[in-house]
């Protein structure tokens, strides 16, 4: 009944039990019982009246470098936001505003391009405006809680949105406050002006980190765990020995420990395995508790517990 509903009002922008996987980093996990394309607030509304006079789950994707898809699917709505939110602003001299689906590093790369410091560290990383604040995404020692001016968030159990300053959103390491209902259909960053040629050294100085240091030779979704306090999780996994441990055909990267990389035939079963047995080995190699920065959706297998 709400897939008919959702058919109706959307059109072919809302598709009945939907590959999901090909919109997230790893390229796993099944489908999703519809697959709604949002390119406006109307169209948000509309998906929102639905969701919640049906009581159906919500699963937000961006570029899904921070998610793991089970191998059977989502049982509810997947959204992704349209090319209606894809624009980029300048607003004020310092300001720069950004549709929730623009890319991260579109963001960075015009930041540069006007003179304007403070988004350097997002040029290499694969991420659209509304997921990189939902989960505060940073590198090279900074975070996007310290450029963020505000964001605008749509609710799907509430049905509406609201301007939602930084100081509002309980930003921390890899954290805001944000539920998995809600969306960021855009955001407006406070920068500082800089001089193009030091903006453009210190960018490209970031890609060459990533391109000598992160692996590319088969999907993954970037740092699986978060750093503990005063440690990296990449050094705590490689200490453990654990280096190119494999299940099925997911392995720890020999380059970075803390990539895993889903070789042909991998299933998303096969990289849950893979973390829950890489937490384990870990806390007890070390005593630490390695805490996933990539979520789960759907269900898994649980012979071995994933925790945090």
């Amino acid at each position: 009944m709400a897939v008919a509903e959702l058919r109706e009002i959307m059109g072919a922008r809302a598709t009945p039990d939907a590959s999901i996987a090909r919109f997230t980093s790893f390229r796993l996990g099944g489908p999703a019982a519809v697959l709604c394309e949002c390119e406006n607030e109307t169209h948000l509304e509309a998906v929102s009246k639905v969701i919640r006079e049906n009581d159906l789950p919500v699963l937000v994707l961006g570029k899904g470098t921070n998610l793991l898809v089970s191998d059977r699917g989502f049982p509810g709505v997947a959204i992704r936001l349209g090319k209606g939110f894809e624009w980029i602003s300048h607003e004020e001299e310092s300001i720069l505003a950004a549709g929730g689906m623009a890319q991260l590093p579109r963001v960075s790369n015009r930041a540069a391009r006007l003179g304007l410091s403070g988004l350097e560290f997002a040029i290499a990383i694969p991420a659209t405006v509304g997921g990189a604040v939902k989960m505060n995404a940073g590198a090279h020692g900074s975070s996007v809680s310290e450029v963020l001016d505000s964001a605008t968030v749509f609710n799907f159990k509430g049905g509406s949105s609201a301007t939602v300053r930084a100081a509002d959103l309980d930003m921390s390491y890899r954290h805001t406050n944000l539920a998995q209902n809600d969306v960021v259909s855009s955001a407006r960053f406070r920068l500082q002006p800089g001089v193009r040629e030091e903006i453009a050294g210190r960018m490209d100085e970031y890609r060459h980190h990533r391109s000598e240091t992160q692996p590319v030779e088969a999907p993954n979704a970037g740092s699986m765990f978060r750093n503990p306090p005063g440690d990296s999780a990449g050094r705590l996994i490689e200490a453990a020995g654990l280096k190119q441990l494999r299940i099925g055909n997911a392995e720890v990267s020999n380059k970075h420990a803390n990539f895993f990389l889903a070789r042909p035939g991998s299933t998303a079963q096969d990289v849950f395995d893979l973390m829950a047995r890489v937490q384990m080995q870990v806390e007890r190699a070390s005593g630490v508790l390695l805490i996933p920065e990539v979520s789960t959706v759907g269900e898994f297998e649980r012979e071995e517990q994933l925790r945090g």
